[in-house]
């Protein structure tokens, strides 16, 4: 009797852990802005008990693909924007279901052209979310979850290049500025759900965008991230998934004391590989590269190559 009282309580601590293990990793996930990868490599801190949670989330873009409306161009000047994002957040779960986060953003960018380069680093626009855990279904063979996000960003970043002339032809101020010096609003939902050793879990974000420094307005984004992964290991204590991955955004043209600006609207779509990794109940990792497949742009715009990102966080 003993004994098999003591097989049950193992059989119900191993499915406890991969109810919550599968939940994490299965949303943590990239999306196009590094404030939102930051954002939904946090969720799975969702559903987990009150407490502390922080991590770090990172993103190297190379801009070096040259467009003009939507189309192949060549670059004779050869522009290109490497762009590294650091996002530091943190966050505390006030019961199972709701939490706050914020995010810190650092920001290196290095740009340049044949007659000219430079570089900017800095904080970029701090945000406030919090988080909603909707609803959440766990067995040992299949879970859901589904969530939803609301919030703030501040205008904590450097927007002095909103106020100077483009850089280049497919570079413009837009591109190189730090922050916006606009308040914005922030709203999003995601959901994940596994059956067995297969999951597909998808987020999305729009931000509602206000006039900012320099009567500059970007316009309203809305940016996604999805796709079907397989464990390759789903164990007591760690789970390895790998993914395959469609993210990308959208948004309109940004105005200048109202007027549009022709090189800023742009839609882009990403395909790549992700690999997702927790430990225990406390630990959660991701990295993966995407490369886009189809673009869409009003006028000269230099675009990105590929991009590469990963973001670990920690539960206490």
């Amino acid at each position: 009797m003993v004994a098999f009282l003591q097989l049950l309580i193992l059989k119900m601590k191993k499915r406890k852990f991969l109810a919550v293990a599968v939940l994490a990793a299965a949303s943590a996930q990239p999306i196009f802005a590094c404030d939102l990868c930051a954002i939904y490599s946090a969720q799975e801190a969702q559903g987990a008990d009150k407490g502390f949670f922080a991590g770090i989330a990172e993103q190297f873009t190379d801009f070096g693909t040259f467009k003009s409306d939507g189309h192949s161009a060549s670059n004779p000047d050869s522009e290109y924007i490497h762009s590294l994002s650091s996002q530091l957040f943190a966050g505390y779960n006030f019961n199972h279901r709701f939490g706050l986060q914020f995010n810190l953003p650092l920001i290196w960018r290095e740009y340049g052209q044949v007659a000219a380069h430079g570089s900017e680093f800095g904080p970029g626009d701090a945000s406030l979310t919090g988080n909603f855990l909707i609803y959440q279904k766990a067995e040992l063979d299949w879970t859901f979850s589904w969530t939803a996000l609301a919030g703030i960003k501040f205008p904590t970043g450097d927007s002095s290049w909103l106020g100077k002339p483009d850089f280049a032809a497919g570079i413009g101020g837009h591109d190189l500025a730090l922050g916006s010096g606009s308040f914005d609003g922030l709203v999003g939902t995601g959901f994940s759900a596994r059956w067995k050793k297969v999951f597909l879990n998808g987020q999305m974000q729009y931000a509602i965008r206000t006039e900012g420094d320099f009567q500059h307005q970007y316009a309203n984004d809305w940016d996604f991230s999805g796709g079907p992964g397989i464990y390759l290991a789903l164990k007591d204590n760690y789970t390895l998934a790998l993914q395959a991955v469609v993210s990308g955004e959208s948004k309109g043209k940004d105005t200048f004391a109202g007027v549009p600006d022709g090189d800023s609207a742009e839609t882009i779509v990403y395909v790549g590989p992700q690999i997702d990794f927790t430990w225990s109940e406390n630990f959660s990792a991701h990295v993966g590269v995407d490369l886009p497949v189809s673009y869409a742009n009003s006028g000269d715009q230099i675009m990105p190559s590929y991009r590469v990102h990963g973001a670990a966080t920690w539960r206490f």
